[in-house]
């Protein structure tokens, strides 16, 4: 496989988001005894369980900090695995009390949601995948191509972008999880997948 990167796509910010604007908020965590953490549906390195069904990652690890803060115990901790439509939607609506995944941190979203980005935790960027049998070198050579993308996210968006800016086209196929997503481009449904440079190395 090979990685291609490009320059001209945003770099993403990956930050916290969390529903704390309110001392009613903070309460009902403290009421419930445990905190409920929006997490990727399975990202390494990130949030994804291991042989023993722990959760693992630095997302998980922010959800466990907090948690220590609130409670004195990492562990009063539960983890709901969402996928990027579901995402805002569940912190808005109280499903989760903060959610810690890979989610841009945009000027649209901080204004329109009604939720806190807490601050950065990671700073990423966008890229391509493809095999090294279709001997592309460069992300403009990609015209025509058919791309593997995840659904409700800023990758989605930066890759309509990115194709129309320089006067290309493309067919997506869209999945609504990472996992999803990669596996799609492994199976050779698409010639190309998109998404967090972090996310494509793993």
């Amino acid at each position: 496989m090979k990685l291609l990167k490009t320059a001209s796509l945003s770099v993403a910010a990956l930050a916290l988001a969390s529903s704390f604007a309110s001392a009613d908020t903070l309460d009902s965590v403290k009421s419930k005894g445990t905190l409920s953490c929006g997490v990727s549906t399975g990202i390494a390195g990130f949030s994804a369980t291991d042989s023993s069904g722990a959760w693992k990652g630095l997302d998980v690890d922010m959800c466990k900090a907090v948690a220590s803060a609130v409670f004195g115990d990492a562990s009063k901790v539960k983890y709901v695995p969402l996928t990027a439509k579901e995402r805002f939607t569940a912190l808005q609506s109280g499903e989760i009390d903060m959610l810690s995944r890979s989610t841009t941190w945009t000027n649209t979203r901080d204004t329109s949601l009604g939720l806190n980005f807490a601050g950065v935790n990671y700073y990423d960027g966008q890229g391509f995948l493809v095999s090294k049998n279709i001997g592309v070198k460069s992300a403009l050579e990609l015209d025509g191509a058919t791309v593997c993308i995840q659904a409700g996210t800023t990758t989605e968006l930066n890759l309509t972008d990115y194709f129309k800016a320089n006067k290309m086209t493309y067919k997506p196929i869209t999945y609504d999880t990472s996992g999803q997503t990669i596996e799609g481009f492994k199976s050779g449904r698409c010639d190309v997948v998109t998404s967090d440079a972090s996310q494509l190395y793993g």
